[in-house]
């Protein structure tokens, strides 16, 4: 029982770390010259694609587990996980190779693209701990906690992908 008391408080020291490096490193990413690598890596469709693909292996992953499919939940859970993963590392390396490009729209199509962009970026930094710890429950197995988190994490963690693919489309005309 000591050695599981000893690796959940690891598990929750690397997760609550990374939670606070990850969205940290991502904002201060604003304030970093964005030529510091030469490269011309610009892909907002590919990130907009990543966040659609991400939104369709959730829902997959959800109408599997309510269907008792616990293979094909874990499954596509593993995936969209590892295309948030892809997701995070080329929008980084976006975010460091090009300047950002500004909201070109005017009147209530601004402001519900900033509620939109608002909401997503805060609730994409939010995300980042409950997908851990989510994903940690279900490596665990423990499930009672696992089912728990989840009802919390998969309708934030969808619409994360979903405004992901919104935010682009906002953007299309300006890029």
């Amino acid at each position: 029982m000591k050695a599981v008391l000893q690796n959940e408080k690891k598990a929750t020291g690397i997760i609550i770390a990374l939670s606070i490096v990850v969205p940290t490193l991502v904002a201060a990413l604003m304030y970093f010259p964005s030529d510091i690598l030469d490269l011309d890596l610009n892909f907002p469709l590919f990130h907009a694609v990543i966040n659609g693909i991400t939104a369709v292996l959730l829902l997959a992953g959800f109408l599997f587990i309510i269907r008792g499919k616990i293979k094909a939940h874990k499954t596509m859970m593993i995936s969209a996980f590892s295309l948030s993963i892809l997701f995070l590392v080329s929008y980084v390396l976006s975010k460091i190779s090009n300047d950002p490009v500004p909201y070109g729209g005017e009147g209530i199509m601004r402001t519900v693209y900033f509620v939109i962009l608002i909401s997503h970026i805060v609730l994409a930094a939010a995300i980042v701990p409950m997908a851990l710890f989510t994903i940690y429950r279900a490596w665990m197995s423990d499930f009672s906690k696992h089912r728990k988190i989840a009802k919390w994490t998969f309708p934030i963690w969808f619409y994360v992908a979903i405004t992901g693919v919104l935010v682009y489309l906002f953007m299309v005309p300006y890029y």
